[in-house]
Order: structure tokens, then C-alpha cells, then sequence
């Protein structure tokens, strides 16, 4: 744990030092709402009013964004060398891929705070109780360690940065055939099916009806379980990546 801790303020601190990628990553969040609310939003028929509607789909690409810086610093951590010098240390590959997750749940946290401010001044109005805030903060968190894992994991796969950041591109797009931004029954028949039952349907579904008060049945638990899923499945193929890249 305490080699955790200390790879994940290396991870911060690169982070810091990186100042495009860091204000990028959240920027964009930041416009999309924007974009969304202002452009969008009013040709947009939801049932509620719109920036209510849409703020759970932005948070979830807070994280896709931050996932993708992820993939790429672990992609340029085996690129650099500098894995080759941990492991001369005796520092194994959870720790060091455990620091990029936490930092990357660190940034995350940031984005979802700054998207949430923004969100509160432009009219959100959640009426969630303390208990659909902590369940809804919950699935969030479980939602980006998964996503963060999963993004170490394709850092492992690729050869490059650039490669890394290309593939994370895939991720970042799964908000949009969603319900993020539109009811899943307006889009046309061929897609309901997949955008219904995709896993980030699941939780910006979640999210949307605890922060809102609304009956969310086994919603969360679907949620929990896709995100438990592919958290058990990135940790596993990071250690055997691991292994594999630095034989």
C-alpha cells in the first residue's frame, strides 16, 4: 500500500506538470455540457428540463477523458524505460499501475466536482436524499476505478502513447449511443437495442434516478455489476499484460 501511495504522487505529479492534458481533461467536459444545454437542449424533448437530464451523461464522459490520460502515461511508462528502473527497485506491477488508477480517480474527482459546480449554476436542481447522494457518489466511483483499470490495461496492450490515446478514443465515445443525451426509444430500432443495454446506459440510468429521487429498482445493481465485471477482468489482464511487456 505504502508503494501505492507513493506512485500515486509520482502520478499526481506528472499530472500537474503536464498542464495542457490537465486542463483539457477538464475543459472539455465543461463544454460539452455547454454545448449540450445551450445548443442542444432546447430541440431536445426529455420530459424534464434538460440540464437535469444530461448532467449524469457529462460526469461519465469526465471519466472517459480521464481515463484516456490513463492509457497513455502507462503506455509511456513502458515506452520511457522507467518501468525497467521500478522493477531494479523490486517494485512489482501492482503498485505502479495502482498509482496510475488512483490518480486517475484523483482527476476524475476534480472534473465531476468542476462539471457538478457548473451544472448547479446553470439550473440543476437534484433532489436526491443524503442516501441517493452517497449511493449515486458510490456507483460513480466504482464506475471510474473500473474505467481507469481498464484504460491501465490498454496502456499495457498498445506499443505507443499514441496508440494508447486513439484506442481510449472507443471508450470515451460509449456515453454518446446511450441515454446521455437523448432517450434511448428516440433513436432508430437498430440501435435500441445495443444502447439500452450497454453497460454506460446502466449507470448514467443509475445515477440519473438517484440523484433525482426517482424509483431506480435493480438499476444500480445492473450498474455495480457491469462495473464489478470489468474492473475483475482489467485488473486481471493488467497483471498478466504486466508480466508479458516486462519479461
Amino acid at each position: 500500500m505504502s508503494d501505492a501511495l507513493i506512485m500515486t504522487g509520482r502520478s499526481l505529479r506528472l499530472s500537474r506538470r503536464n498542464v495542457d492534458a490537465l486542463i483539457t481533461s477538464l475543459a472539455l467536459p465543461v463544454m460539452i455540457l455547454l454545448i449540450f444545454v445551450y445548443f442542444f437542449g432546447g430541440a431536445i424533448d426529455t420530459g424534464t428540463q434538460y440540464v437535469t437530464y444530461v448532467v449524469p451523461g457529462v460526469l461519465l464522459l469526465c471519466a472517459g477523458f480521464g481515463s484516456a490520460n490513463t492509457a497513455m502515461a502507462v503506455a509511456e511508462d513502458l515506452k520511457g524505460g522507467i518501468i525497467d528502473r521500478f522493477r531494479a527497485l523490486d517494485l512489482g506491477g501492482t503498485p505502479i499501475l495502482t498509482g496510475h488508477v488512483l490518480a486517475s480517480a484523483a482527476r476524475n474527482l476534480l472534473a465531476t466536482a468542476l462539471v457538478l459546480c457548473l451544472a448547479f449554476a446553470i439550473g440543476f436542481r437534484p433532489s436526491a436524499t443524503l442516501s441517493g447522494w452517497l449511493a449515486a457518489t458510490a456507483v460513480l466511483l466504482i464506475y471510474v476505478l473500473a474505467l481507469s483499470w481498464f484504460s491501465a490495461a490498454i496502456g499495457l496492450f498498445v506499443k505507443s502513447p499514441e496508440a494508447a490515446g486513439g484506442f481510449t478514443f472507443f471508450v470515451s465515445f460509449l456515453p454518446y449511443p446511450s441515454s446521455a443525451f437523448v432517450p434511448t426509444g428516440t433513436m432508430p430500432g437498430w440501435l435500441q437495442g445495443f444502447a439500452a443495454h450497454q453497460p454506460v446506459t446502466k449507470v448514467i440510468e443509475a445515477l440519473r434516478g438517484l440523484l433525482l429521487g426517482q424509483p431506480v429498482g435493480a438499476t444500480p445493481w445492473v450498474a455495480l455489476a457491469w462495473c464489478a465485471g470489468i474492473l475483475v477482468v482489467s485488473v486481471g489482464a493488467s497483471g498478466v499484460l504486466f508480466r508479458r511487456r516486462t519479461v
